[in-house]
C-alpha cells in the first residue's frame, strides 16, 4: 500500500467549498481529490470545531494542522506499510544488489511474489539497508558542458493553486524560465497554458533577461504550442528548440 501525502492546500480547498455550501462531491472536484478523501477532511474539521454556518476565518493554521494530523495514516515505526513489507524481503534485496540488478528489475521480482511497492520507496529502502548505490552502478561518467551565459534557458509550467479572480476562483500557473548556467529564474504568472500565454511569457522573459537565449528547452509544455512558436513567434529572433 502506498501512502499519499496530505496537502494542506487540498484540505483548505475542500473546506472552503464545504463552507460555501458545496457538497462532498463538488468540494472533492474543486480540490482535486476523491469523494472519500474529501469526506474524511470534512469529518476531521467538524471534530476540530469547524462550523458550516461560519466563514473562512475559521480555517486557521491550527485547525488545518489538526485536520492533517487526524487524516494522516498512522506510522508507529516511522515508515509506511510499503517499507514494512520490504523489511521482510531485505535478505533477497541484498542479494539482488550484490548481483547488480537494477531497481526496476528488483521491483518486478517483488511484484511477481506479491510485494507491490512504489519505486521511490524501494529506492530509499535499498539505499538505507541493502547497500544499494546508484552512483556505484555508474560505469561511465559523461561530462556535461555548462555552456556559455545566454546560450540555454529551460522553460517549465508549474501549478500554483487556486486564487480569487473577481467573483470566482481560478487555477494559477507559473511559466518558469531558468538560465541553464546561472540558474537565474524569471517567473511569469498566467491563468492559462495556451500559445498566447507562452508567447506573452517569452516576451516578458526576454525583456527581463535583456535578450533571447539561443536554445530553449521546454518541459511540461505542449508540443503543438512550440511548433507554432518557432521561430517567428519568439520575438523574431533566431533560436533553437530542444525536446
Amino acid at each position: 500500500m502506498a501512502f499519499r501525502e496530505v496537502l494542506v492546500t487540498q484540505v483548505r480547498e475542500v473546506l472552503r467549498a464545504w463552507l460555501a455550501g458545496a457538497g462532498k462531491r463538488p468540494a472533492a472536484r474543486r480540490a482535486g481529490v476523491d469523494v472519500k478523501t474529501a469526506a474524511r477532511y470534512i469529518r476531521a474539521a467538524q471534530a476540530a470545531g469547524l462550523a458550516r454556518g461560519g466563514d473562512e476565518s475559521q480555517l486557521s493554521d491550527e485547525l488545518l494542522g489538526q485536520v492533517v494530523v487526524a487524516v494522516r495514516p498512522a506510522r508507529p515505526a516511522g515508515h509506511g506499510e510499503s517499507w514494512e513489507a520490504l523489511a521482510g524481503r531485505q535478505d533477497a534485496i541484498k542479494g539482488w544488489v550484490k548481483d547488480g540488478l537494477t531497481l526496476v528489475k528488483m521491483r518486478e521480482l517483488l511484484e511477481r511474489s506479491g510485494t507491490v511497492v512504489p519505486y521511490r520507496t524501494l529506492a530509499r529502502f535499498a539505499a538505507a539497508g541493502c547497500g544499494y548505490s546508484s552512483s556505484a552502478r555508474q560505469q561511465v561518467t559523461v561530462p556535461v558542458a555548462d555552456g556559455k551565459p545566454g546560450e540555454e534557458v529551460q522553460l517549465d509550467f508549474g501549478y500554483l493553486g487556486m486564487i480569487a479572480d473577481g467573483d470566482r476562483r481560478r487555477k494559477l500557473h507559473a511559466l518558469v524560465f531558468t538560465a541553464a548556467l546561472s540558474r537565474y529564474c524569471f517567473v511569469y504568472l498566467t491563468f492559462s497554458q495556451t500559445t498566447a500565454a507562452v508567447i506573452a511569457g517569452c516576451e516578458a522573459a526576454w525583456a527581463f533577461f535583456g535578450g533571447m537565449f539561443k536554445v530553449l528547452v521546454p518541459e511540461n509544455v505542449a508540443r503543438n504550442i512550440f511548433r507554432l512558436l518557432c521561430p517567428a513567434a519568439l520575438c523574431g529572433h533566431r533560436g533553437s528548440l530542444w525536446w
